[in-house]
C-alpha cells in the first residue's frame, strides 16, 4: 500500500486545493494531509483565518482524505518520520528548499514529487485580498 503525504496551510478550501488533494491520492492508495500548525501559519502567512484543528476538520471531512495531522511548528518532518510516507508531493507554488537533502540527512526513505496541475486564480492569498 503505497502512502503519499501532502501539507498546506488550507485557510480556506477552493477548488485549487481540491485539484491538489485528488491529483495527489491518485499517486497512491493513502492520503495523508498535513495541516500547518498556527504558529506556522503565523510565520508563513500572518493570518489564522481559522484553527489548525479547525482547519483540519474541514480537510478530514473530504472523502479522499484518508487521514489528518497538524505538523508541529519545531519540527517540520515531525510527521513525516511518523508516518512513514511513500511519496511526499508538493504544489506547484510550495517551496521544497532542502527538504530533499532533510530527508537524506534524518534516513527518511521517500520520493518528492511535484504537482504542476493547478488552477489558475484559485490562490487563498488572492481571495483573501478580494
Amino acid at each position: 500500500m503505497k502512502k503519499v503525504l501532502v501539507g498546506g496551510v488550507f485557510n480556506i478550501i477552493h477548488p485549487g486545493h481540491i485539484l491538489f488533494l485528488r491529483t495527489a491520492k491518485s499517486l497512491g492508495d493513502r492520503l495523508v494531509v498535513v495541516v500547518a500548525s498556527d504558529d506556522t501559519v503565523r510565520k508563513k502567512n500572518g493570518e489564522v483565518v481559522f484553527s489548525a484543528r479547525e482547519r483540519a476538520k474541514v480537510i478530514g471531512s473530504l472523502k479522499l482524505v484518508d487521514k489528518v495531522r497538524v505538523g508541529s511548528s519545531k519540527d517540520m518532518l515531525k510527521v513525516v518520520r511518523e508516518e512513514k510516507p511513500d511519496i511526499i508531493a508538493l504544489g506547484f507554488d510550495q517551496e521544497e528548499g532542502d527538504l530533499k537533502k532533510e530527508l537524506k540527512e534524518r534516513g527518511i526513505d521517500c520520493k518528492v514529487v511535484r504537482i504542476s496541475k493547478h488552477l489558475p486564480g484559485c490562490s487563498t492569498r488572492k481571495i483573501m485580498k478580494k
